[in-house]
């Protein structure tokens, strides 16, 4: 596969976030760094740099929010272990421009909203992506865009560098040509790609990072 998109960020979603965390930290080698709380979601995250502007957010339950009255971002409500839930891509032209793309190729990712939250020095951070149910369950990437924040890889403990991405589908064709109504590749000539796309039975994502303690897959 030669459609190029910027892999912002993994979603790594989890039931118990401080377990994951810890589990994450054993396997890598390289502690995650809290990121903060998504006030009103239900959810606090932390974060761990994987190179060139990519990071892997594992999030989960916040124990100090209200449970919301309705289900949490990436169903960590339903999860019973942790696991690759979706991918975030940061694409080079506006995000309006991308979700008519996206629609008239044949997938939604969701309406763009303004977010933020509150790092624990107490700088907020704000950003605009598209939310909605996770496209094909989690193949098909949903959209940021940082705008004038600072990124979050910025300073952020590098626990690994992401060799590919691999992507299950039982259609990839029709998954190709989604992904080619969006990709930036025309703008990044011939940058190669961590993106593999492959054929399954059954719609997966998972990521190969490689760490200190060697090659890590998480699914």
């Amino acid at each position: 596969m030669s459609k190029l998109l910027h892999i912002d960020h993994l979603v790594y979603a989890t039931p118990d976030l401080a377990e994951t965390v810890a589990d994450i930290e054993a396997r890598f080698g390289v502690a995650p760094q809290p990121g903060g709380a998504h006030v009103g979601l239900g959810t606090f995250n932390a974060l761990l740099g994987l190179g060139d502007r990519t990071y892997l957010e594992i999030v989960g339950p916040d124990p100090a929010q209200p449970a919301p009255d309705f289900p949490r971002p990436f169903g960590v409500d339903t999860l019973e272990r942790a696991t690759l839930v979706a991918w975030c891509a940061a694409p080079r032209r506006p995000l309006p421009e991308i979700v008519t793309a996206a629609r008239e190729a044949g997938f939604d990712p969701g309406d763009i909203l303004p977010m933020s939250r509150q790092r624990l020095d107490g700088v907020v951070i704000e950003w605009t992506l598209t939310l909605g149910a996770l496209p094909e369950n989690g193949v098909l990437p949903f959209f940021i865009d940082w705008g004038r924040t600072e990124h979050p890889t910025h300073g952020l403990q590098v626990g690994g560098t992401l060799v590919r991405l691999d992507l299950h589908h039982p259609q990839p064709r029709s998954i190709d040509m989604m992904l080619s109504a969006v990709s930036d590749e025309s703008v990044l000539g011939d940058e190669e790609s961590l993106i593999s796309l492959n054929y399954a039975d059954h719609a997966a994502i998972n990521a190969e990072i490689l760490t200190a303690n060697g090659p890590v897959i998480l699914y």
